[in-house]
């Protein structure tokens, strides 16, 4: 939203008009939503709205579209429950609503003259594709830019006209991983950790922005450290069940933090601690 209508639509949903709906991988879509009546856009990388099926709830979602586009937002969701069903179901024409922007966003002001790292893992690189989209249109800000991505099989790979686009280009390496494969498969099996050896990174000029399953962060924050990475430089998108986005209602609670307004994007040694402790 404008910053004129931001604060109205925080509690109370915005009518978007569905433009395109498109099935990524099995399960998984990509919609392409425009307000109505339109008005001007705006969000950071990494922050995420409240998308409200009428008659069915609200779920949190992160926009993985372009951030320069300000006239429509794109969302990339995983069809896993009720609301997120009934989400992927809707056609061109249909209205949905909205709620937001919420959140902190990636740190790439901080990471300005720093490499960049950039890790996800399965549905995790929809969150991490608009800042693929800003380092890529700001190349000249930052150093050397990697992508470390891994699925469990092949046919899970999001993105992946994008992701050979970007691996044509000079100023960006990509790497990608499976956990599992068929005799067509050309590329490495393993976990996301193994690639980090084959990155050439230099761990002090590094900023490392992860995206995924908890413990596929957990692991390959430690396996940062252990090459001389510090926690501090190594941020982390704590995406939760969130009902509110306020911060009243208490779901999203992550021991001392409510990932809707501390997060959901927090450096490592903001809850290290937190990846710990089960159900926290």
């Amino acid at each position: 939203m404008s910053q004129a209508v931001h604060n109205e639509y925080l509690m109370y949903p915005a009518s978007f008009l569905v433009l395109e709906i498109w099935e990524e991988i099995s399960g998984c879509f990509t919609l392409t939503l425009q307000p109505d009546p339109v008005v001007t856009t705006s969000f950071a990388p990494g922050q995420f709205y409240m998308l409200y099926i009428f008659g069915h709830g609200e779920v949190p979602i992160s926009v993985s579209g372009d951030p320069v586009e300000t006239e429509t937002l794109t969302f990339t969701v995983l069809a896993v429950g009720s609301v997120t069903r009934k989400l992927c179901s809707v056609k061109a024409g249909d209205t949905v609503g909205l709620r937001g922007p919420f959140g902190n966003g990636w740190p790439l002001k901080l990471a300005k003259g720093h490499d960049v790292l950039v890790i996800a893992g399965g549905l995790g690189l929809a969150p991490l594709r608009p800042v693929i989209y800003h380092l890529i249109s700001h190349a000249s800000d930052y150093g050397k830019i990697t992508l470390i991505y891994g699925t469990r099989t092949p046919d899970m790979i999001l993105f992946q006209d994008e992701l050979a686009s970007w691996d044509e280009r000079d100023d960006m390496t990509v790497l990608l991983t499976v956990d599992s494969a068929g005799s067509d498969w050309y590329g490495h099996v393993g976990v996301v950790t193994e690639l980090i050896e084959n990155a050439g990174i230099d761990p002090v000029r590094t900023t490392t922005m992860a995206c995924g399953p908890e413990i596929m962060m957990r692991f390959t924050a430690y396996g940062l450290i252990d090459i001389g990475m510090a926690a501090s430089d190594i941020y982390v998108s704590m995406e939760r069940n969130m009902k509110c986005a306020l911060g009243h209602c208490g779901r999203c609670q992550y021991g001392p933090h409510f990932v809707c307004k501390d997060g959901p994007v927090f450096a490592f040694d903001q809850v290290e601690n937190l990846f710990r402790v089960r159900e926290v």
